[in-house]
This record gives structure tokens, C-alpha cells and sequence, in this order.
């Protein structure tokens, strides 16, 4: 770490100098603009670019089916708000595996395509779905799979249980899309900035959406299990139902925290979801004990719906995590 002496010119100016290496590799010299970026105690110095978009051109003649799903979703989540996919002759398969991967991604659209290569660009206006909308969006889509899924499973209705997996990706496309966020935030702590974030809260609610993500693949690992457990035993459906409840509290409870600006009062909230979550480790191994006297083919399906809804709020517990540490940044 290199330390610099501020100056005072001309009675009232601040200076300070920059390291030279630092300056020759960014192309910073006498009359450059640097962009300052204040966040808490921290002021960052950052050269200005032109505004233009990130732009990248792929060539994609060796991918194929996810692999390119893959590419391209790496591609956004990075940052790049342009991109090109070439190859000598784009076939139909691509472009149909190209659109489909756009279909899991907010914003970025295909818009222009070629013989020979595939444009896309992000199109989202920021200010139609922030960061904190879509935090807010990917806990309640999750926590309502959540719920709808467990109601498949106890009444053995398989049309619901099939609506809550095509929601999964619904809960995928948010958690890339604030991914690319926090990504973009480190890049450019200007992208945080208009957000009315730091890049810390980016950071923050990329680590929840992770969770909900979490929540929501249990949703639909539980709704596949419908197609195995044709109705639930009166001995352990009530408790099927209290654990669901718990477990749900807690997420519920944890989100309440993360979201709450009174930092005792989010303290006290955070405690209550990680207390909430041990009580739900509790049912559930009272819970999975019942289960192995039922029915032995209802019994390894139910024993799988009981760990993954204690595994649903270990990440509501995740989720109390982030709010203390938010309650309380380090210094």
C-alpha cells in the first residue's frame, strides 16, 4: 500500500498525487478527467470512459445446446450490455438456442441477426426494476413456489406441482439479473451509485437472491416429488404443514431484517429468524423420525420433502446472516 500527504493550494484546495505506474497503465496523464466516487469513508478515483457500452464479440462454431445457454449467460452476468455471437454459418438450431437462453435473462434481447452472427444488447431501463425490486420479487416468487409446491405434495395435485417448476426460472432470471448488477458495480461504482447503492448493498442483495434461488430449487425438487408420492399419510400431514410453516417463517422473518433500516430493530429480527430456524431443525428431526413409519414407498419421497424444507431455512438462516453483518458493516 502506498500512502500520499494531502496538500492545500490556493488556501481552500485539496490535493492529492496518484502513483505514476498507476496513471501510465490507465492512460491517465496532465488534463486526463478521472471520475471520484464517494462510498462511506472511502473516495475512489477511476478513469472516465467514453459511456460506451461493454461490447465483446464470441465465436460460437463449438457450442452448442447448453453450452451456449452457458456462454451467453456468462456473458451477461459479466456486464457486457453488447454482444455478438459469430460463426462461419449461424444455423437454426443456434439462433433457437440463442433465444432461448435470452428467455432466461431480463433485458437482453436478440437485435440483429445476420448469416453469420447473432447481436445482443441489454434493453432494460434500470429504473423499470432495480436491484431492491428484484430482491424483493426473487423472495416472494420463491417463498409462494415454496408454498404452492408443499400444497402439491400433500394433496397429490400435479398440475400445481408442474406450475411451480416452470416458475423456476422466473427466480433464475432475477438472481442473474442482480448478479450482473454486483458484477457491474465493481467494475463501475458508478452503476451502484445511480442504483442508490453501494457497492457493499450489491453485494448484500446478490448473497440474499443466491438463497431465494436455493428456496426456489427446493420448490420445484419438492413438486417433483409429487410424481412419486401420490397423497400424504394423516399421521405426519399436519406436521408436514407446521414445518413448511417454519420453515417459510424464517425466510420471511430474515428478509423482514435485511430490509429493515433501523439497525437495533433488524438486530432483534435477525435473532428471531436464526432462533426460528433452530426450533424448524427441531421439527424436522421429529418430523423425519415419524416418517419411517409410514407407508416405505411414501417414506423415502416425504423423508426428501423434510430435508429440504430444513434445508430452506438454513438459507432464510443465510439470509439473517446478511442482515446483521448489514445492521452492522465493519468499520
Amino acid at each position: 500500500m502506498e500512502t500520499r500527504k494531502v496538500q492545500v493550494t490556493g488556501g481552500s484546495t485539496y490535493t492529492v498525487s496518484i502513483p505514476k505506474g498507476w496513471a501510465t497503465e490507465h492512460g491517465v496523464s496532465g488534463g486526463t478527467v478521472v471520475a471520484l466516487f464517494e462510498e462511506d469513508d472511502t473516495l475512489l478515483v477511476r478513469p472516465r470512459t467514453g459511456g460506451d457500452p461493454s461490447e465483446v464479440v464470441l465465436d460460437v462454431r463449438g457450442l452448442e445446446g447448453e453450452a451456449l445457454v452457458r456462454a451467453v449467460t456468462t456473458l451477461y452476468v459479466g456486464g457486457f450490455d453488447v454482444v455478438t455471437l459469430e460463426a462461419p454459418r449461424v444455423t437454426a438450431e443456434r439462433r433457437r438456442t440463442v433465444r432461448r437462453a435470452t428467455r432466461r435473462l431480463v433485458g437482453f434481447e436478440v437485435v440483429e441477426e445476420t448469416g453469420g452472427a447473432i447481436r445482443l444488447r441489454d434493453l432494460l431501463d434500470q429504473s423499470e426494476l432495480s436491484v431492491r425490486d428484484a430482491t424483493v420479487r426473487a423472495h416472494r416468487l420463491s417463498t409462494a413456489m415454496l408454498a404452492d409446491a408443499v400444497e402439491a405434495l400433500r394433496e397429490g395435485d400435479r398440475p400445481l406441482a408442474e406450475d411451480v417448476i416452470e416458475r423456476d426460472d422466473d427466480v433464475d432470471r432475477l438472481r442473474a439479473l442482480v448478479e450482473r448488477a454486483f458484477r457491474t458495480s465493481l467494475r463501475d461504482p458508478q452503476v451502484a451509485a445511480e442504483a442508490g447503492l453501494t457497492q457493499t448493498a450489491c453485494f448484500d442483495h446478490h448473497r440474499c437472491v443466491r438463497q431465494y434461488e436455493r428456496v426456489a430449487d427446493h420448490a420445484e425438487k419438492l413438486a417433483h416429488l409429487t410424481e412419486d408420492a401420490t397423497w400424504v399419510p394423516d399421521a405426519v400431514d399436519e406436521s408436514l404443514a407446521a414445518l413448511h410453516e417454519s420453515a417459510a417463517g424464517v425466510v420471511d422473518g430474515a428478509t423482514g431484517a435485511f430490509f429493515e433500516t433501523d439497525a437495533d430493530r433488524a438486530v432483534r429480527l435477525a435473532n428471531e429468524a436464526r432462533a426460528a430456524n433452530d426450533r424448524t431443525g427441531e421439527l424436522a428431526r421429529d418430523l423425519d423420525a415419524a416418517v419411517r413409519d409410514v407407508d416405505p414407498d411414501l417414506a423415502g419421497p416425504l423423508g426428501l420433502a423434510v430435508d429440504s424444507l430444513s434445508r430452506v431455512a438454513d438459507y432464510g438462516g443465510n439470509v439473517a446472516e446478511v442482515a446483521l453483518q448489514r445492521a452492522f458493516p465493519a468499520p
